[in-house]
């Protein structure tokens, strides 16, 4: 009688750890959906800050196709499944990022770009986006927390090691992004 008591506890404890594994797994792959909606509408937006810039930037043919080469890689379809796939999805992203700030950086040396409204109005939606980005990141690595800490700790390790529940990666800054930024470079 005690043996099948037991057996039932352990069972419903096993059952409500899946349960739980599971719903963190969902809500970690939701919060990235989340991020790619939002990569998806800075994806849409490229283009046309491209088109527009490309009138007045001519000689800056270097920075427009490495904007357009990391748009293309960003825009990849990649298995959500898979943390590898993931962080080099999330990493293109980052590269993107990186390039786009380069070009609104060399876009300051164009007074007539600058004063172009369509310009004006691209760049702030394209902010606006980074911006939806940002907060589906800190959305995402908060789920990434609960999913690692349940994958890693026992006894629910044991359960997501056997159903192959991984942790996804973090979606992290670049390391330049880190150092303090002092205004003597800047000035």
């Amino acid at each position: 009688m005690y043996i099948l008591i037991a057996l039932g506890v352990t069972a419903v404890m096993i059952y409500i750890l899946y349960i739980r594994l599971i719903k963190l797994r969902n809500g970690t792959l939701e919060a990235l959906s989340s991020i790619d909606v939002q990569l998806k509408k800075r994806h849409d937006l490229v283009p046309n800050i491209l088109t527009i810039a490309k009138k007045f930037m001519e000689h800056e043919e270097g920075v427009l196709s490495k904007v357009t080469q990391m748009r293309s890689i960003s825009g990849s379809d990649y298995d959500k499944n898979n943390p590898e796939e993931v962080a080099q999805h999330l990493e293109a992203n980052k590269q993107l990022q990186s390039a786009m700030m380069n070009l609104f950086a060399v876009a300051e040396n164009y007074p007539d770009l600058k004063s172009q409204e369509t310009m004006v109005r691209a760049q702030e939606t394209y902010e606006e986006v980074e911006g939806h980005i940002s907060a589906a990141r800190r959305f995402y690595n908060s789920s990434v927390t609960d999913l690692k800490n349940a994958v890693e700790i026992l006894p629910s390790s044991i359960i997501a090691n056997m159903l192959g529940i991984k942790a996804m990666p973090f979606f992290e800054i670049d390391e330049i992004e880190r150092k303090p930024v002092s205004a003597s470079d800047i000035l």
